[in-house]
């Protein structure tokens, strides 16, 4: 009996798509018709693309030119800048760098604050070795002074060029991390 009713489903779904591709084969003329008037009615605007302009290579000579980036050109604007009166770089250049000014602020990470006497110290932690800094020493490569320590962060003052080549002192923290390892 199900295979009857089955069959019987088959058979009028059959019909039914037969009934429309028939009913939809009529339309096709007049629609070929109203493409082929369109493709006619429409003309495309396209515009020549422009030649290429000719390109004259230009000869790169080094030889008598100071390269921009070199050390050498930076350590003298360095000291022409400390020979300036009022630089903030002038006491900075004619000490000695402390170890952990080797090390870029980003690498540096706050691991502990002590307290001795009443002189507050901070641990820091750079490729897994242990630094102890208190206030006055410097860390980062910008010439950084640490102005304040607290239990969880510390505060200090970097020396920085603006984008008009001027030295500005800025202040900079670290905080104290949780699961430093």
């Amino acid at each position: 009996m199900n295979c009857l009713r089955t069959d019987r489903f088959s058979s009028l779904a059959v019909f039914c798509c037969a009934l429309l591709l028939a009913a939809c084969s009529g339309d096709q003329q007049e629609l070929a018709q109203w493409m082929d008037q369109q493709r006619k009615e429409v003309k495309p605007n396209v515009q020549p693309i422009s030649p290429p302009k000719k390109f004259d290579p230009q000869p790169y000579t080094t030889g008598e030119v100071v390269e921009p980036f070199s050390a050498q050109k930076l350590a003298v604007a360095i000291k022409q800048e400390s020979r300036q009166p009022n630089s903030l770089l002038q006491s900075e250049i004619n000490r000695r760098p402390e170890p952990l000014e080797a090390y870029p602020l980003d690498s540096v990470r706050m691991v502990g604050s002590v307290i001795r006497g009443k002189q507050p110290f901070v641990l820091l932690q750079v490729n897994r070795l242990l630094y102890q800094v208190k206030l006055g020493d410097y860390i980062g490569q910008n010439y950084g002074k640490i102005i304040k320590i607290t239990e969880t962060d510390m505060s200090l003052r970097e020396i920085v060029q603006d984008a008009s080549g001027e030295w500005i002192e800025r202040t900079s923290s670290i905080q104290l991390q949780e699961n430093a390892r």
